[in-house]
């Protein structure tokens, strides 16, 4: 008499599975980081954090009688700094990322154009070439001015 087993056996490890799951949730959380949000908080808390250092330095001339009065003052120069300079500090954030990401791009592209003019240096086709672009725009320029 013959029979036949049929054991149901998964096609993808357990472990693998989780490994992958695992990998798209950071991949997911990464996607979702706003960058500029904490480029500004560590810009404002270094602010905030100057203008403690100065009220602490102000605080530690004055008598003992005003120690009190001096660290609410402090305080409240504290927190209010943190009100007002929050939108501020996340507009120099934004402000200095996207120029960063500009810096950066204008870097890759003069790298490019540097290996490209070091390529047509050694290869006369692409001299060539660069020439032929290089007076097809002179000409379309000199089209403009008729």
């Amino acid at each position: 008499m013959t029979s036949f087993v049929h054991v149901e056996q998964p096609t993808q490890h357990p472990g693998v599975a989780r490994i992958g799951r695992a990998v798209s949730a950071l991949h997911d959380i990464g996607r979702e980081f706003d960058g500029n949000r904490g480029a500004a908080t560590l810009l404002l808390a270094a602010i905030v954090s100057a203008l403690l250092v100065v009220a602490n330095q102000v605080v530690d001339t004055w008598s003992e009688g005003h120690l009190l009065a001096a660290w609410i003052v402090m305080w409240t120069l504290a927190f209010a700094a943190l009100a007002l300079l929050a939108a501020p500090a996340r507009r120099a954030a934004t402000a200095l990322r996207a120029y960063w990401a500009e810096a950066a791009v204008a870097r890759r592209q003069a790298r490019e154009d540097r290996r490209l003019w070091e390529v047509a240096l050694s290869d006369a086709r692409v001299m060539a070439d660069l020439s032929r672009a290089m007076s097809a725009d002179a000409s379309r320029d000199l089209r403009a001015y008729y």
